[in-house]
């Protein structure tokens, strides 16, 4: 039999995040998909970075003044360039593979990190601002594309959260250093994160679907080898017959409207990815020095940001840990429902002293709501989308239907940020929340009736599910219906009770 050491492992990293003890496919996969996601914490830097860079830039000291016009500018900016490099991802997916295209990413990223560093005017500030936006598109299609690709069903989904803690550490990471450092030092460390991606990544093994797609049949075995560390010869056949029978479909851009089971990924996708955004996830990440002056609350803001991001950390690692075993539909059903309620009282409260009610004395209300969100929405929310988003097409469409979503992801953003401004400034605070807060309690529902759940399946047999030929094999085919259950509230009920 023929076996390779597991490549890079790295013992700390794994005790960090709690994943001991293991065994050596989980320390492969870990070891691999560690170094592959580093990128991810820079660009959660740059999410971040306007709640504590604003300030500053618009202090009396700061060499490049800001009006308030500008703060959305510098916001979008980020979403206007995820939008700018759909094309530009989609083109690197087929043509250059996953991993150099994570890779890619990361010198882009780079390169926004250089600008900032050295800017001497608003509009470097923008450009830098749109080639980050680029950088995170390719790197948020690429990365849970790769991780999706190379990881085994049964870690999958915990493999995949690693996107979502990254992301996360860089928006803590910025709102801990920003306040306190210059802007080129605090774009260091962003630029440091990158460096040690190229240091680690560099050397890690292609997806062996994508391997398989362009015909590198012996390639795509060695890699598959590296992740699995045991024999594949059973898993490599089953694979290279589900990608031929995937690249016979040969798959278009239109087939995501054409074929009946694509058009139900693409509906899901679409709702869950204006979901994340539209129950308040950039407004909050973006604005919430903002939103925490507004409250009148004498808590410190940058104190107060910190715990918020830190929260949502904590509970993405929970997440993490809870979504291969209660699944998807689970976590995102408890986090809707929750979110609902958090930003129902932050609405309620704002509305309260817009009537020019006092509420001197009831501060702590709005400051509690912020931080029950922080938790409840990170545990399914802004957790759950990016990883259906990546089980839900085939290998041969795959490409064109991740960048489409994330297509709709920063589109939300961008419109989300658009309408919050607006109605804050022209009917006041409650406004927006309480439209996120109907919006979260529609998404619970939708959850509940339409979503599928991919908890335990693989990425063949979520297509099954789909397409409403879901067989026998399954550990679930006794309880779908004939057709996959789609079409007939699949999962309503039974299934959820028995994933539970």
């Amino acid at each position: 039999m023929h076996t390779q050491q597991t490549p890079h492992q790295s013992p700390l990293l794994l005790l960090v995040l709690g994943v001991v003890p293991i065994g050596p496919r989980t320390a492969t996969f870990w070891s691999i998909v560690l170094p592959g996601t580093l990128t991810v914490i820079s660009d959660g830097m740059h999410y971040g970075w306007s709640s504590p860079i604003v300030p500053m830039l618009k202090s009396s000291e700061s060499s490049i003044t800001i009006k308030d016009s500008d703060v959305v500018w510098l916001e979008n900016c980020l979403m206007f360039g995820g939008v700018a490099g759909l094309f530009l991802t989609m083109y690197l997916l087929d043509k250059v593979g996953r991993k150099w295209t994570m890779l890619i990413a990361a010198v882009e990223n780079m390169v926004a990190w250089i600008l900032i560093a050295t800017a001497t005017s608003l509009n470097v500030y923008l450009v830098a601002r749109f080639i980050a936006g680029i950088a995170a598109d390719v790197n948020f299609v690429a990365a849970p594309v790769y991780i999706a690709e190379i990881a085994d069903k049964k870690v999958r989904g915990r493999l995949s959260s690693l996107i979502n803690i990254f992301s996360l550490l860089g928006v803590v990471l910025i709102y801990s250093v920003g306040p306190s450092l210059t802007i080129a030092l605090s774009s260091t460390i962003g630029i440091g994160f990158i460096i040690v991606e190229f240091l680690t990544f560099s050397s890690m093994p292609e997806s062996p679907y994508y391997l398989l797609v362009r015909k590198k049949g012996e390639a795509a075995r060695k890699s598959l080898q590296t992740f699995r560390n045991v024999d594949v010869s059973d898993e490599f056949k089953e694979l290279a017959e589900i990608v031929e029978r995937e690249n016979a479909a040969r798959g278009r851009p239109l087939d995501l409207i054409t074929v009946k089971s694509y058009r139900k990924s693409i509906l899901i996708v679409t709702v869950l990815n204006f979901a994340q955004h539209f129950t308040g996830l950039s407004v909050m990440i973006m604005n919430l020095h903002i939103i925490l002056e507004e409250s009148g609350s004498s808590a410190k803001a940058n104190s107060t940001a910190i715990q918020f991001a830190l929260l949502m950390v904590v509970a993405c690692i929970i997440s993490m840990f809870l979504v291969d075993s209660v699944g998807r539909r689970v976590l995102l059903c408890t986090s809707s429902f929750l979110t609902a309620v958090s930003l129902f009282v932050i609405s309620t409260y704002f509305a309260v002293k817009h009537a020019g009610v006092d509420t001197s004395d009831y501060t702590w209300i709005p400051i509690t709501s912020i931080m029950l969100y922080a938790i409840v929405h990170k545990i399914g929310l802004s957790f759950v989308p990016i990883i259906i988003t990546s089980e839900l097409f085939p290998t041969n469409i795959k490409a064109v239907a991740v960048t489409i979503g994330d297509a709709l992801y920063v589109t939300a953003s961008a419109i989300s940020i658009f309408v919050f401004h607006y109605l804050y400034r022209n009917f006041g605070m409650h406004v927006p929340f309480f439209l996120f807060s109907v919006c979260a309690i529609l998404i619970g529902i939708f959850a509940i009736f339409i979503l599928p759940e991919t908890k335990g399946r693989s990425l063949d047999e979520i297509q099954q599910i789909l397409k409403g030929e879901y067989g026998l094999n399954s550990e679930t085919a006794k309880i779908l219906p004939p057709d996959g259950g789609l079409d007939n509230n699949y999962g309503a009920t039974s299934s959820i009770q028995t994933d539970l």
